[in-house]
This record gives C-alpha cells, sequence and structure tokens, in this order.
C-alpha cells in the first residue's frame, strides 16, 4: 500500500521521506562538523593562539570535529530508522587479497580521473585547484597520519558511510544501497580531488559490506588504502628524493619493492574487478521495490540539500576559498 504524507502541498510517499531523512542526516552530519570545529578554533584562539600555527594540532582538532564530537548526535538519528540485520559471511585469504587488490586499483582508477578533471579545470579557470588532503599529509607527522588518517578515519567512516547507513538501506535492495553509500561517502569528502577515488572505493566497500556483513573487512581494506596514500606514500616519495642526490641501496629496493608489490596488486585488482557478477545484485537483499529507485533515492529535500550543501564546498575548495574563518 503506498502511503504519502503532504509536505509543502506537495505529496512525498513513504519512501522518499524515509530518503529525505536520510540526506538530512547526513547534511546535519557535515554541518555539525563544522559548527564544532568553529567552536573550538575560536576557544583555542581566545586561550593558546600559538597553538594555532601548529598543523598538527589543527587537523587534530579538526579530526576531532569530523568524527568523535558528531557521532553521538549522527548515531541518534539514524538509530530512529529502521535497520535490517546483514548476514555475517566469513571471506577466505585469496578473496581478501583480491579485496585489497581491487581496493587498491580503483585508488588508481580514481586518482587518475580526479588529476584529468582538475587539470582541465585549472586550465579553465587559469589557477591550480588544491588538493587539500595531500597537503595535510605532507605538513602532519608520520604518527600523525597513523594514528588520524589510517585509524580513525577508517573507523569512523565506514561506521558512518557503511553500517549505519546500509543496515537502513539494504532493504531496497543491494544495488540501490552501494550506490547511495558510494554518492554520499563521496561528495561528502567535499574536495573534487576526493570525489572520484571516494566514489569508487566507497562503492567497493559497500558491495564487501552487503557481502559479507562484516564492517571489519571495510575498515581494514580503508586503512590499508589510507596508510598507502598517507604513509608508504611518503617514504617512497623521500627515498625517490634521496636518489636523485646519492646512490643509496636501501632506497632503491624500498622504491623497487613498493613498484613490484602495487604492479601485483594492479594485476589482480584488474582480474578481479573483471570477475564481478554484477548483474546478480539487480534484486539481490531487495524487500521493497521501487518503480523510480534513483527519483524516490535522491530527488527529496533531505538528499537535495545534502548535495547542494556539499557541491557548494566543492565549489569553495575549486577556487580557493576559506569555509571557516
Amino acid at each position: 500500500m503506498k502511503i504519502e504524507i503532504d509536505i509543502l502541498g506537495e505529496k512525498l510517499n513513504i519512501h522518499e521521506k524515509f530518503f529525505s531523512k536520510i540526506g538530512a542526516n547526513y547534511l546535519i552530519l557535515g554541518v555539525t562538523a563544522i559548527i564544532f570545529q568553529i567552536i573550538l578554533i575560536n576557544i583555542l584562539n581566545a586561550t593558546h593562539p600559538e597553538y594555532l600555527g601548529d598543523i598538527n594540532i589543527i587537523s587534530l582538532l579538526s579530526s576531532i570535529c569530523n568524527y568523535i564530537l558528531p557521532f553521538p548526535i549522527f548515531y541518534w538519528l539514524m538509530k530512529k530508522l529502521d535497520a535490517v540485520k546483514i548476514e555475517k559471511r566469513s571471506v577466505d585469504a585469496k578473496t581478501f587479497l583480491i579485496y585489497i587488490s581491487i581496493t587498491i586499483t580503483l585508488m588508481w582508477i580514481g586518482n587518475i580521473i580526479g588529476l584529468i578533471i582538475t587539470m582541465l579545470l585549472s586550465g579553465a579557470i587559469q589557477s591550480d585547484i588544491s588538493n587539500p588532503v595531500q597537503e595535510l599529509i605532507n605538513s602532519t607527522d608520520i604518527l600523525f597520519n597513523l594514528v588520524i588518517i589510517c585509524i580513525m578515519a577508517p573507523i569512523f567512516e565506514e561506521i558512518f558511510f557503511r553500517k549505519l547507513l546500509i543496515d537502513r538501506t539494504i532493504k531496497y535492495g543491494a544495488k540501490l544501497s552501494i550506490i547511495l553509500s558510494a554518492l554520499l561517502f563521496g561528495l561528502f569528502h567535499g574536495n573534487l580531488n576526493q570525489f572520484f577515488y571516494a566514489f569508487l572505493m566507497g562503492g567497493f566497500f559497500a558491495y564487501v559490506y552487503v557481502k559479507t556483513g562484516k564492517i571489519t573487512y571495510t575498515i581494514i581494506l580503508h586503512a590499508i588504502v589510507n596508510l598507502m596514500g598517507s604513509v608508504i606514500s611518503i617514504q617512497i616519495a623521500n627515498a625517490a628524493m634521496n636518489l636523485q642526490t646519492a646512490f643509496n641501496p636501501i632506497d632503491l629496493l624500498t622504491i623497487t619493492i613498493y613498484l613490484i608489490a602495487l604492479i601485483t596488486f594492479l594485476i589482480i585488482g584488474t582480474y578481479g574487478l573483471t570477475k564481478f557478477d554484477k548483474a546478480k545484485f539487480n534484486g539481490e537483499k531487495t524487500e521493497i521495490s521501487l518503480k523510480k529507485p534513483l527519483k524516490t533515492m535522491l530527488v527529496n529535500y533531505g538528499m537535495i540539500l545534502f548535495i547542494l550543501f556539499f557541491i557548494i564546498e566543492m565549489i569553495i575548495q575549486i577556487f580557493g576559498l576559506e569555509l571557516i574563518i
């Protein structure tokens, strides 16, 4: 039976209302993080203004505002929506190696797409488009990268964008749930450089969670790719710079091992992507069939506001404007 609710003179069916709440909740998550940042930065400015010049302290503060402080509010909002338990299934070491390889392959594909798009846009607007994440990685300590980027971020982001989201949307089918997880995850990063690989990897992490029901798998995959991008990449770059000034067999060996491992992962990952049986996801786990799934999912107040908010944030990042003063 189709239930309809009249909002602002228009009819919004129960499924559109559900996705509108999802969009509104993620918008609240993003806005709450910004509000916490403004509050804590102003407190810091009033009490210890000298700390504002320390990139590690500011980055730690930002991470606390993005993950820890908004978590209780967001968790409470999402718990108000009905959830479905996903059956837990373990995978063997071989399958997980393929998962790791696919994750790394998608990261590279997304990075290449993002690089091409940002280069084209940079030419069009006659200005370089900054990569805030890369700037953060290059500016902060390795210990910070390990704790925040490789541990805290994967745990909270997988809970936010896989566990809490997919448990509540899986009733509409695996395919729709995976697409929504990828889209929200990509947009939530708030910058064009990250959108493409975050979208691709977010979709794959959602696939893994739907298949296994184990959030620990996606946290590990997320941590591995963040480790490669934030810690290992810096070590490889440093080794390459050292070789330009003086020959060092350890640096050469480090780069060689990295390249061999990377090529191996890319070969396995490409092979794994070709073996996906995408068709079986069309109806898998579907309890509620929608006549127009994409329209129902995206064309509602909450989702539209969420998408607009993060598109504006991307535009601000592209033109190098400051969101928080």
